[in-house]
C-alpha cells in the first residue's frame, strides 16, 4: 500500500502526490511511517523489493514510452492539466511523475530537477523499468542569437558539453545529437501550435551562473563572455540538461530531443515578463505533448520498419 500525501509539488487535480515510502494508518487511524521496502543487494542497480528506483521511486508499469522531462516539478501539473487522463504524482526526493494519456497516446512527465546530474540518474534509472524509452525534454533557456526572442522557441539539433556528467560514460569527443525523429516531430508540432520557433545547437552547462558567466556582486566568473564565444560558433542558446540527456539515449538507442521556451535574451541582458513567462512556458508544454502526438503517428506508420520516412505519411 502506498499512501498518498501532500508535497508542495502538488498536482493539478486535488494537490495530492504518491509517496514512495508508505504511511499506514494505526488502530487510532494517526499515520506513522512505516520501513521501506528493503533494496537487493547490488550497490549499482539499487531497487526495493518490487522493483522501485531507488532515486526516482518508480517501477515497471508506472511510465509510458514517451517521456516528457522537465525541471521545475511545478510544471508536471501544468503538463498533466492538458492530459485527457491523468494517474496521482508518485513524488520522490526532488523526481515527480505523472503518467496519463494525451490524445490516446500513453504519456508520462517527469520533473527531474535542475541539472546534468538529475538528468543522468533519471535516464538511467528508467531505463531499467521502461523499454525503449523516448525523451523529449521541455525545459527553459536563453538565447544568444539576436534573432531569437523572448517568448520564441528553439528545437535543439545537438548540443556543446560544457559539463562532465556525460564524460563519465563517453569521450569528450562524443556528439551530442538529438534524435532525427523527435526533431522532426518538435518541428510538426511547433507548426501546429503556432509558436515562433528556431533550430539549432545548444550549448549545456555545468551551472547558471559561472557557467554562463552571469557575474554578480559577490561572485565573478572566470571566463567573462561564455555566451558571446559560443555565439561566434553559431551556439544559438544555453540550457543545463540536454547534452547528457542527448549523450546517454545515442548511447542506449533511446529517442531523445529538446525544445526549450526563450526567457533571456543574453544578447542583450533582458529577462522575460512575468506574462511573457507563463505564456511561453504553456507554449513549449503544447510543443512537447505535440510532439509526442506525432511520434505515436510515425511510430504506428513504420511498423517494423527501423525509420520513420517522409513517404509513409502521418495519416496512419
Amino acid at each position: 500500500m502506498r499512501q498518498v500525501i501532500s508535497t508542495s509539488a502538488a498536482s493539478a487535480r486535488g494537490g495530492q502526490v504518491k509517496a514512495a515510502t508508505p504511511l499506514l494508518p494505526d488502530k487510532s487511524g494517526n499515520y506513522k511511517t512505516m520501513p521501506s521496502k528493503p533494496t537487493q543487494s547490488s550497490a549499482e542497480i539499487i531497487k526495493d523489493t518490487e522493483g522501485r528506483q531507488y532515486h526516482i521511486g518508480l517501477k515497471e508499469g508506472d511510465v509510458a514510452p514517451y517521456i516528457l522531462m522537465c525541471g521545475d516539478p511545478a510544471r508536471v501539473k501544468k503538463v498533466a492539466s492538458l492530459f485527457d487522463s491523468a494517474g496521482e504524482p508518485i513524488c520522490h526526493r526532488e523526481y515527480v511523475t505523472i503518467t496519463g494519456k494525451y490524445k490516446g497516446v500513453p504519456v508520462s512527465v517527469m520533473a527531474t530537477g535542475m541539472g546534468c546530474d538529475n538528468t543522468e540518474i533519471a535516464v538511467v534509472e528508467l531505463s531499467q523499468i521502461v523499454k525503449d524509452p523516448t525523451f523529449v525534454r521541455i525545459g527553459t533557456s536563453g538565447a544568444f542569437k539576436n534573432y531569437i526572442n523572448n517568448g520564441d522557441v528553439v528545437i535543439s539539433t545537438g548540443a556543446v558539453r560544457l559539463e562532465n556528467t556525460s564524460t563519465f560514460f563517453v569521450h569528450e569527443g562524443y556528439p551530442c545529437v538529438a534524435n532525427h525523429e523527435v526533431i522532426l516531430a518538435l518541428l510538426e508540432s511547433a507548426k501546429r501550435v503556432g509558436v515562433k520557433y528556431h533550430t539549432g545547437i545548444t550549448a549545456t552547462a555545468a551551472g547558471f551562473y559561472g557557467g554562463q558567466s552571469r557575474s554578480t556582486p559577490f561572485f565573478k566568473p572566470r571566463f567573462e563572455d561564455i555566451p558571446g564565444e559560443l555565439e561566434k560558433m553559431n551556439v544559438v542558446n544555453a540550457e543545463m540538461e540536454s547534452s547528457t540527456l542527448f549523450s546517454l539515449s545515442s548511447m542506449a538507442g533511446f529517442r531523445a530531443g529538446t525544445v526549450c521556451a526563450i526567457i533571456a535574451e543574453r544578447w542583450r541582458n533582458k529577462f522575460i515578463s512575468p506574462e511573457g513567462l507563463l505564456k511561453v512556458e504553456m507554449d513549449c508544454v503544447k510543443v512537447g505533448l505535440g510532439a509526442v502526438e506525432v511520434l505515436a503517428k510515425m511510430d504506428k506508420a513504420k511498423g517494423k520498419a527501423a525509420h520513420w520516412l517522409p513517404s509513409m505519411s502521418l495519416r496512419a
